[in-house]
């Protein structure tokens, strides 16, 4: 397996470059900014990418997209609830930054829960996750899972913004992502990677959570 992390913009929002030693085929995975240096590190990998996948829509995981895609000739992933969020990104970026951003691109494929991404030999499992976003979602391979902005070491993504639901996105964490292994890697949207048993034991916001029924 290829893995690469690239912390980009001010926000320092995880992109990652997933690829195949085997055949080189490789998807991006939620670029926020700075497309540059995001198909840098595609030529000096020597991947051939063929999807772009967001783990959803704010606008720090976004603002790449429309470059990478254009210049890679890849299609656009995201979960179908996100649609709304994903149209409100540049809106978002001009009451923040007070500039005007391109269009995202409308998505190519609608993922939902379950949908197997398939790179090279490497295959994805989608998790709908949603309280961080009503289409927020997590991918799971072998020992592995990128959480995104639900899940982050020693924390949680925020649940303050429009469809953000504070105590769907603990059920999503508890009963989605404490299912997995204590060993599989979490590696998140933002900040260092943790372990699954690292959070379902010292996590503060879900130490002791009891998950609705």
């Amino acid at each position: 397996m290829i893995l690469k992390l690239l912390p980009l913009g001010s926000f320092q929002t995880n992109c990652y470059l997933l690829g195949s030693e085997v055949t080189k085929e490789g998807i991006v995975i939620d670029p926020g900014s700075d497309p540059l240096v995001i198909l840098d590190q595609v030529r000096q990998l020597g991947l051939k990418i063929n999807l772009i996948v967001n783990t959803h829509g704010h606008v720090d995981h976004v603002l790449g997209i429309e470059s990478v895609k254009r210049a890679l000739g890849a299609r656009f992933a995201i979960h179908a609830d996100e649609l709304p969020i994903l149209e409100q990104a540049p809106a978002a970026h001009a009451t923040w930054f007070g500039k005007e951003s391109d269009p995202v691109p409308q998505p190519d494929i609608l993922l939902k829960d379950g949908d197997i991404i398939e790179v090279g030999e490497i295959k994805l499992t989608v998790i709908h996750t949603p309280g961080h976003s009503p289409g927020g979602i997590c991918l799971h391979t072998d020992g592995i899972v990128f959480s995104g902005d639900t899940l982050f070491n020693f924390g949680i993504g925020r649940t303050d913004f429009p469809g953000g639901n504070h105590r769907q996105l603990l059920d999503s964490i508890a009963k989605r992502l404490f299912s997995l292994p204590d060993d599989t890697v979490v590696l998140p949207g933002h900040g260092p990677d943790t372990t699954i048993g690292e959070e379902r034991q010292g996590n503060p916001f879900l130490v002791g959570y009891q998950p609705s029924e």
